[in-house]
């Protein structure tokens, strides 16, 4: 793992935050319980190393760090959208949010009222949505990308397999204990088959340990 203190030039870095949400009505959305801390901690840390940085957040309720660009966005292509643009002319990408896999095929125009037939059960149809991560690292080049994978019971082979399917030169595997926590523990993966693990740590010092990662120099 590469982090390398040396003189530096000023990054373009995007960070993306938080849940999206995926509307079945006007009042109802299917989300999950991201709080955004991780990516807003990772924006203020980059912008206070001097980076340019633009934070693509989903609905949070965080302030937003200083000296940072924000742009704020509802729905897993609405996050697509914002971040393939800011991906164009960036440096670096940490990708954090927590984006919906699925989103209802069709958004009611009208409160959703299957409860007044008076059924007991009702069905609800989820199409796939757009996978960020992918889709950006497919066009990476010479870029620096940071993936974070949350899962259950472990996931490193899982967390691993993400890693190279999505074209990223690190993996930060985590788990629910994270979800609106101030601290976590998390195991920073590399492509080039490092790995260093942060046990309860802020998540602002995780933060700052992330942004300064390079590139893996590889053999």
């Amino acid at each position: 793992m590469t982090t390398r203190p040396s003189k530096r030039r000023k990054r373009r870095v995007v960070v993306t935050a938080g849940p999206t949400h995926e509307h079945v009505d006007p009042v109802r959305y299917l989300g999950n319980e991201s709080s955004g801390k991780m990516g807003f901690e990772l924006a203020r840390a980059a912008a206070a190393r001097g980076d340019s940085v633009v934070l693509i957040a989903g609905p949070v309720h965080q302030e937003t760090p200083k000296g940072v660009k924000r742009v704020d966005v509802v729905s897993a292509r609405d996050m697509l959208a914002a971040t393939r643009e800011a991906f164009e002319r960036a440096d670096v990408l940490i990708m954090a949010a927590a984006v919906a896999d699925w989103r209802p095929k069709r958004r009611r125009a009208g409160k959703w009222r299957e409860k007044d037939s008076g059924a007991e059960e009702a069905t609800l149809e989820l199409v796939k949505n757009p996978d960020i991560l992918a889709t950006l690292g497919r066009r990476k080049g010479d870029r620096l990308i940071v993936g974070f994978a949350l899962e259950t019971g472990g996931g490193r082979r899982r967390a691993l397999a993400k890693m190279q399917r999505k074209n990223t030169d690190y993996i930060v595997l985590n788990d629910a204990s994270a979800l609106r926590a101030d601290a976590s523990t998390v195991l920073i993966l590399g492509c080039d088959g490092s790995e260093v693990r942060l046990e309860n740590r802020s998540k602002r010092e995780i933060a700052r340990r992330l942004v300064r990662l390079e590139r893996p120099v590889s053999g």
